[in-house]
């Protein structure tokens, strides 16, 4: 289960953001066979598209371990996408990927997007099930991924009466 997992404003390039997001893709190249996240057939997700005012890169800490990481990436007016979602090896199947999409959704809501977007690749069904299972439906290729199959959507609700603590095992940092 995912406890206490606390939420804090990172770099994608740089510090715990930049390892974490160094981490995936090394994943992802040995997983599609030397693909390259930053080739040019791929959609952009640096540190351009994942920082302010239109974008955003959080990191995951628990017990002081940087231990997931995702950003948000402008679309268009009220719409984002989801990107670099990864969790350490060591807490997969704990909930902590749930905990990120949550985080990533409430950070988007913060930044006024309506809907939320993501896309994944044909060797992780166990991502298109977690997304599934949070409400994304399936949509047309909006991003032009040459190696996505699922390609998802969501809109997203308002803070409910809670949602200052996130629910029970988060707490969410303002920024």
């Amino acid at each position: 289960m995912a406890s206490e997992i606390e939420f804090r404003a990172a770099s994608v390039d740089a510090g715990p953001g930049g390892a974490l997001a160094q981490a995936m893709r090394e994943e992802i190249a040995d997983l599609y066979d030397g693909l390259e996240l930053d080739g040019p057939s791929m959609p952009r997700a640096g540190l351009a598209e994942l920082s302010p005012p239109g974008g955003a890169f959080i990191v995951g800490w628990r017990d002081g371990i940087a231990v997931c990481c995702g950003g948000l990436k402008r679309l268009s007016e009220g719409i984002c996408e989801i990107k670099k979602m990864y969790v350490v090896p060591t807490l997969r199947g704990q909930g902590v990927a749930r905990t990120l999409l949550h985080a990533l959704e409430r950070t988007a809501l913060g930044l006024g997007y309506a809907v939320a977007r993501l896309d994944t690749g044909p060797k992780q069904l166990h991502a298109q099930a977690l997304y599934a299972s949070e409400g994304y439906e399936a949509v047309e290729d909006f991003n032009g991924n040459p190696v996505a199959v699922f390609w998802g959507e969501k809109r997203l609700r308002g803070p409910g009466p809670s949602s200052r603590q996130g629910g029970r095992g988060r707490r969410w940092i303002q920024w």
